[in-house]
């Protein structure tokens, strides 16, 4: 069996500026791991602009055994985490920070709305935006949509670090 980190290194070596993001590559830029990596892709990346997460909700993730049993409903905090975790990914590409083992942390969050329900077989598009970049603290206005449609949006703050580990 191919050693998957080893293709991954040789697929997307360090350096290069991309414009989308496989697993292999997430798992290189962000910490996050089953059951709480969010995220299947990122693609349309814009270094410092812009992206789009790509999260297919299936049945057998672990939140749809108690929310809620018989009537499975993604959670609101988990969309805005997946935002998240894009806008992580867009500042591990711009930064170079793949395989520099960073961690982003929430500062705050703003203007969180949810416009429509979010269930097992739907393909969430995790559209995110920079307002406010550089430095260890970023801004970011976030959208998630559902079919062309918007299933939930906030704005939200997180701070870079890269501590020694």
């Amino acid at each position: 069996m191919p050693d998957s980190d080893a293709a991954s290194r040789a697929a997307y070596p360090a350096g290069r500026p991309e414009t989308e993001a496989d697993l292999a590559l997430i798992q290189r830029v962000i910490p996050h791991r089953y059951p709480f990596l969010l995220i299947d892709r990122v693609r349309d990346v814009r270094l410092g602009e812009y992206a789009v997460g790509v999260k297919n909700v299936t049945f057998n993730e672990p939140q749809f055994q108690g929310h809620f049993p018989g009537q499975p409903i993604m959670p609101g905090v988990m969309i805005i985490e997946a935002m998240a975790q894009t806008s992580a990914v867009l500042v591990g590409l711009t930064l170079d920070l793949v395989d520099k083992n960073p961690l982003v942390y929430f500062m705050n969050i703003d203007a969180g709305k949810f416009r429509r329900k979010v269930v097992p077989g739907d393909v969430m598009e995790l559209r995110v935006t920079t307002l406010r970049a550089g430095g260890r603290i970023w801004k970011f206005r976030g959208e998630a949509m559902v079919d062309g449609q918007l299933a939930a949006s906030a704005d939200f703050a997180a701070m870079i670090d890269l501590g020694q580990r």
